[in-house]
């Protein structure tokens, strides 16, 4: 059963008063990766939990093809500062595979293969809260990815890394990409957007600016504002 495509009406999210996201018209068809751009304070980490399911939906409608119960079960999440368990980099990794059943001898199997394909493997009993920022991303990265969602929301995966953990980030999501995991993320990273990305999502003031695909709107931006930011001016 697929969760595509994403139909997203008139959706809008309202803290304290005050709009954060929306209104947001939206269609996502599954095909590759999501990159959503825009200034800070654009709503972009928002707009990331909002179809997530994690940010309030005050209006409008969010709707998978499939039923909201086992959209839920085929997602996972990535923020931005990792939150890690007070336990081992296997624990870790085991946790959300126990948390669905799975038996303590194959949660541990597969903990161990996700460890080495995201270079974990010399760290397995190392607690995780002592990792270095890049390795608990790449911890967070395999503990989303492991139980093999559908759809992987990333909020600036990258943001704090250097270039070499970043580099190691994107191999593998470029492998998820390839192996039909859909990837939304946001990012202020120009570089690395053009390097994921197959479709763009422009944010601007909490709503959707432009919603193309990467060529386009990398080559052809349709907006001043859009314009404007790929140049690196500040975009009000």
């Amino acid at each position: 059963m697929t969760l595509f495509p994403l139909t997203v009406r008139g959706a809008q999210t309202v803290r304290r008063g005050r709009v954060l996201v929306g209104p947001v018209d939206l269609d996502l068809t599954g095909a590759g990766a999501t990159v959503v751009m825009g200034p800070n304070g654009s709503g972009k980490t928002t707009l990331l939990r909002l179809l997530h399911g994690a940010a309030r939906l005050t209006a409008g409608q969010i709707k998978w093809a499939s039923d909201e119960g086992y959209a839920r079960t085929q997602q996972g999440f990535v923020f931005q500062r990792p939150v890690m368990l007070r336990r081992t980099v296997l624990e870790n990794l085991m946790y959300p595979l126990r948390m669905r059943g799975v038996g303590k001898a194959d949660a541990q199997l597969q903990a161990r293969e996700w460890g080495e394909r995201v270079g974990l493997a010399d760290l397995l009993d190392r607690a995780a809260p002592h990792l270095s920022g890049g390795e608990q991303q790449k911890l967070a990265l395999a503990r989303a990815m492991i139980t093999q969602p559908q759809v992987l929301f990333l909020d600036e995966p990258t943001a704090a890394l250097d270039g070499r953990a970043t580099r190691e980030i994107e191999a593998v999501l470029h492998a998820a990409k390839a192996s039909g995991m859909q990837l939304i993320l946001s990012t202020h990273d120009l570089g690395q957007a053009k390097r994921l990305a197959d479709e763009v999502v422009f944010m601007l003031h909490g709503r959707v600016h432009e919603h193309s695909t990467a060529r386009n709107f990398f080559d052809a931006p349709k907006s001043l504002q859009a314009r404007a930011f790929l140049r690196g001016d500040i975009v009000e």
